[in-house]
């Protein structure tokens, strides 16, 4: 059975759907694809995400930027000209992904050559290793939405759902404890304060109470 933060997305999406669309003020209708109580809650991840936000006819294949078993995401949506792939998280814990666990050589220098680019491009210092850094899934999430709108021209947008108050896991209180995990986060892997990015990583802090 989900919980945590699994379970707090499956709430958000398929009960509380306005509160994402009032969040961003977004005007047009979101439409979410994943994790849909008539679709068993299923996530997707590699090709199929591609596919299931419409986007498996894109000119640059995944394929060629990232191995099989890649990012798994939390949900997914879409407008008519938008495209949203989300990551939620209930406990700071969570943020602390670990290295990269791709054993596979090729698979290893296909996501280096892929982190290395998009460090580039967001003005990352060259030493800062986001394959072995601790927070490495918010790199490998970070480096999706490159590959949506920079190689591909997609109006992608990243979500980080940070929730409050679950009480089934080590429960943050407050925004602001989030707000300095973020913070540390960002450090860690070298992000300016300001990066080309930014403006399409939208950090979303949502109360469980209000999921009630």
């Amino acid at each position: 059975m989900a919980k945590g933060s699994q379970k707090d997305i499956q709430i958000l999406i398929n009960e509380f759907p306005e509160i994402i669309q009032n969040e961003l003020k977004e005007k047009d209708q979101i439409t979410w694809v994943s994790p849909l109580k008539k679709d068993k809650y299923r996530e997707y991840w590699d090709s199929r995400f591609l596919k299931e936000l419409g986007l498996d006819k894109i000119p640059y294949k995944l394929k060629e930027f990232w191995p099989r078993g890649g990012a798994h995401w939390d949900a997914l949506g879409k407008t008519k000209d938008k495209v949203f792939l989300v990551e939620a998280k209930a406990h700071i814990t969570e943020q602390k992904s670990g290295p990269s666990k791709a054993k596979a050589n090729e698979s290893r220098i296909l996501i280096s050559k892929s982190l290395n680019e998009v460090k580039s491009f967001l003005g990352v210092d060259k030493t800062f290793d986001w394959m072995q850094s601790d927070y490495y899934q918010y790199a490998n999430r970070v480096a999706h939405l490159y590959f949506l709108r920079i190689c591909n021209k997609i109006n992608a947008h990243l979500l980080f759902v940070y929730f409050l108050n679950d009480n089934t896991v080590t429960p943050v209180k407050s925004k602001k404890e989030w707000e300095t995990e973020i913070k540390q986060v960002h450090k860690s892997l070298g992000l300016p304060e300001i990066f080309k990015l930014k403006p399409y990583i939208h950090n979303l802090f949502i109360n469980v109470n209000d999921l009630k």
